[in-house]
């Protein structure tokens, strides 16, 4: 009888332990998109690569240089799709560190790097990187991490409100100082919405929204470049040549394209009639070579990616995963509100603003951290799917005993203490961040029939 009830209880045990055994897959779906994604921007980088030959580059130079960024960055993203949630978040008070400290060395003699006046690069020695890029995503680390401490107090307090907003606030002012408005107006899109999916009341939100778009809106009237930009993008054909020669020069090329484009590596206005045509405005001459119909595919693989992205958020928030879903929903807003403002001012639906269309752009710095961030995303997905798993494994040991086991009447008695300690290993055995009930109960199923 002892043997029986030992082997049964070594049942248990070795059904136990599997559940630590139990791995995850990433989501198709949202590893289709990132793939199909990179592909096109790998395709339309280099048919826009022609356009180095004019600017004494060479014609394949910035076809190669993205692809290199490209490289490095699925390096990055294979690092993160292989590192434990919890790692990362036990982290994150250092990664918001890291946040001011990069961007305070922008400012520092010798490691930081102006272009045109903008000091928002540091000198690597083999290229420059492009801080804010990096910032992106520590940054909506750590507010994810802080919205799983306090999510309940940001529903109901304002301190625990405000903390968040005055940690972007500070981000936003060496934002400014370099100066990068597109990328404070971002940070602080992203930080609006994130604080509402965590619980904050819209009316509290609405306040400090109130005070922030009047001094918004002076940093642009009273910077007459900003300005200009406003003007410009109002009518470009005003000063055709001037102010307005790109989103003009945009336009046209979004005309051409018409239905179905002028085909692959047609494209006219690339060739150095379109400033930037392999970054800023790679939209339009996606628009131009791919016509309507490629500029659907793009918007819809963004559309794809960004509900995805949410989706797997809100299936962790379910299992009381909030750091893991919280980081979701950084990520798919940051995507969403950068490819939003990319492709808005390719249309001329918002002003000019240096931001690339993630993946699809070339641009080293924003290459490398929009993989690093998808990265982190895909390894949401599979921590999700590894407790999902879990959850639908300890359900099926506690469901029924395996044949030829003897009834649970004829079982031995387990003494309190055993069954304590019992209880206690096995609960180590499944994440503490489920959370979820139903794994509580097949827990006590499990004991009840061991």
């Amino acid at each position: 009888m002892s043997a029986v009830a030992n082997g049964y209880t070594g049942y248990g045990s070795r059904q136990a332990t599997r559940v630590d055994d139990i791995s995850g897959r990433y989501d198709p779906w949202l590893l289709g998109c990132c793939i199909v994604l990179a592909c096109m921007g790998v395709v339309m980088v280099g048919s826009a690569a022609v356009a180095g030959a004019g600017m004494n580059v060479g014609p394949w130079y910035f076809l190669i240089r993205h692809v290199m960024f490209l490289a490095g960055g699925l390096v990055l993203a294979g690092v993160l799709m292989r590192t434990e949630l919890k790692f990362i978040e036990q982290r994150s008070q250092l990664l918001l560190l890291a946040c001011f400290a990069l961007l305070l060395l922008v400012f520092v003699p010798g490691i930081g790097s102006s272009v045109n006046g903008a000091k928002r690069w540091i000198n690597l020695g083999i290229s420059k990187f492009q801080v804010v890029e990096a910032v992106k995503l520590l940054y909506i680390v750590w507010l994810a991490s802080y919205l799983k401490r306090y999510s309940e107090d940001v529903a109901v307090t304002w301190m625990a409100m405000l903390k968040p907003v005055g940690v972007v606030g500070m981000l936003v002012i060496l934002l400014l100082l370099q100066p990068d408005f597109g990328s404070s107006v971002l940070l602080l899109g992203i930080t609006t919405c994130m604080l509402l999916l965590g619980g904050a009341p819209i009316r509290r939100i609405i306040l400090p929204l109130v005070l922030l778009v009047p001094a918004l809106v002076a940093l642009v009237v009273f910077e007459p470049y900003r300005m200009r930009r406003v003007t410009s993008f109002m009518d470009p054909w005003q000063d055709q040549l001037g102010a307005g020669y790109q989103l003009s020069n945009a336009l046209m090329a979004i005309g051409r394209g018409e239905w179905f484009g002028v085909g692959l590596g047609a494209s006219v206005q690339k060739l150095s009639y379109l400033p930037e045509a392999h970054t800023d405005f790679i939209f339009s001459v996606i628009s131009e070579e791919l016509g309507f119909a490629g500029a659907c595919l793009v918007v819809g693989l963004y559309a794809l990616l960004t509900a995805r992205a949410f989706w797997v958020g809100l299936k962790c928030v379910e299992m009381k995963r909030h750091f893991a879903g919280y980081c979701a929903f950084g990520i798919a807003l940051w995507m969403a509100l950068q490819s939003v403002v990319s492709i808005g001012v390719n249309l001329g639906l918002l002003p000019t603003k240096g931001l690339t269309l993630p993946l699809i752009s070339s641009g080293g710095s924003s290459v490398l951290m929009t993989c690093a961030a998808l990265g982190l995303l895909l390894r949401v997905s599979y921590e999700y799917e590894r407790a999902a798993r879990q959850v639908a494994k300890l359900r099926g040991v506690g469901s029924a005993p395996p044949v030829g086991s003897p009834p649970a009447t004829s079982q031995p008695p387990i003494p309190a203490d055993a069954s304590a300690r019992g209880t206690s290993r096995l609960r180590q055995r499944v994440e503490p961040s489920l959370g979820s009930r139903d794994v509580v109960d097949a827990i006590a199923t499990l004991r009840r029939q061991r």
